[in-house]
Parts: structure tokens; sequence; C-alpha cells
């Protein structure tokens, strides 16, 4: 009596198991995300004597995620920087908007240590970065490929939500401004991101909480 017991038991944790594991694999197959920070423009994207502030409210960036295995995947997303002058600098405003498609690593279980709810995905993928000033500069828009890499860090809210926070470099492959003026309240360089927002899940297990 007690083995069968024992054999019905060892049945169940198989099928539980087996049953948590799919729906997790299927509630991050498709994921949107939607995150909010700051954004940090390097200087040698602007041209003397105008300054951007080092630090400059907002960034958005809003992907859709696939995975094609737990672990590998790939997400294409858009995101929009606005950055300002410094202050004692001329005066401008820019609002640097992309367009990335990027691979996607879930290093999550490569870190044991770390709680079940917590989460690592590393993103690295090619873009294209269209910069656009504002006010007295207007005609100095340009635009250029870009790469983008990042890591976030992610925590469970529920078995479809999660919230992270994602740091982000963006490297510009732009021309020199020629001649110098086309840069006036323009950019052309890279760009530091530091977001924070939540993933949701858009497959399986609609009715989990």
């Amino acid at each position: 009596m007690l083995s069968t017991i024992k054999h019905y038991c060892i049945i169940l944790i198989t099928v539980f198991t087996v049953s948590t594991v799919t729906a997790q694999i299927e509630t991050s197959k498709w994921k949107a995300l939607i995150a909010v920070g700051i954004n940090s423009p390097s200087q040698e994207g602007l041209v003397a004597p105008f300054e951007a502030n080092s630090i400059n409210f907002p960034t958005i960036n809003l992907g859709v995620q696939n995975m094609f295995t737990p672990k590998l995947g790939a997400k294409l997303d858009f995101g929009y920087h606005r950055f300002v002058n410094a202050d004692n600098t001329p005066e401008f405003k820019t609002n640097y908007t992309r367009v990335n498609l990027q691979f996607v690593y879930d290093a999550s279980t490569d870190f044991v240590f770390l709680p079940m709810e917590t989460g690592v995905v590393f993103h690295i993928g090619p873009g294209y970065s269209m910069i656009k000033p504002l006010g007295d500069y207007g005609d100095n828009k340009t635009s250029f490929l870009n790469g983008m890499a990042g890591m976030e860090f992610h925590y469970g809210i529920s078995r479809t939500v999660s919230a992270f926070i994602d740091g982000s470099y963006i490297i510009g492959f732009a021309d020199a401004f020629d001649p110098i003026t086309e840069g006036f309240g323009s950019f052309n360089g890279n760009m530091l991101t530091v977001t924070v927002g939540v993933a949701v899940s858009l497959s399986g297990c609609y009715t989990c909480n």
C-alpha cells in the first residue's frame, strides 16, 4: 500500500513539474515590454559650444519580444529620447528616436544563486537612429546606423508580469558634420540609457495571475 502511494506521488509531482515548466515557457514566448527612464548622450556627439545635460528625461522604450528557445530569442524595439542643453551653453532641445532588432539571451539559469522569481537577460543588435533638433536648429536633422547592447534584471510579480531595470549603451555609426554648422543642435554620438519598466506575457496561461 505504501509503495503504491509513493508511486502515485511521484507521478503527480512529475506531472506538476512538467506543467509548470511548460507554462513558464509558454508565457515567456511572446512578451511586450515598456520602460521609462533617463539618458546620457556623449559630449563627443555634439559640436562646440553645444553641450547637453549629463542626465536627461525622458527615455521611453517599447518592444515586442519572441523567444525561440527558453534561452534564445529576439526583440524589435523602439526608443524615444529627449535631451536639452546644459547650463551656460547655447539653448537647444533634441529628439533622438531609434528602432532596433536585437538578439536576446536569457541567462537566468546561469546565475544559480539568484532567487526563482528573478532573472537576467542580455540583448544586443543593430538599429537605425533618427535625430531631430527642435527650435532654431530644426533643419539639422540627421540619421545613421547604430549598435545597441544592454542587460535587464527582472523580478517576477506574477507568472505573466515582471518588473525590470535595464541599462543599455547605443553606439552611433555616423559621419562627422560637414560643414560644422550642420551639427548645431544635432547629434551624431553614443548614448547611455537606464530605464525601469514591465514585461507582460502575450502568450500562454491567459488565466494566470
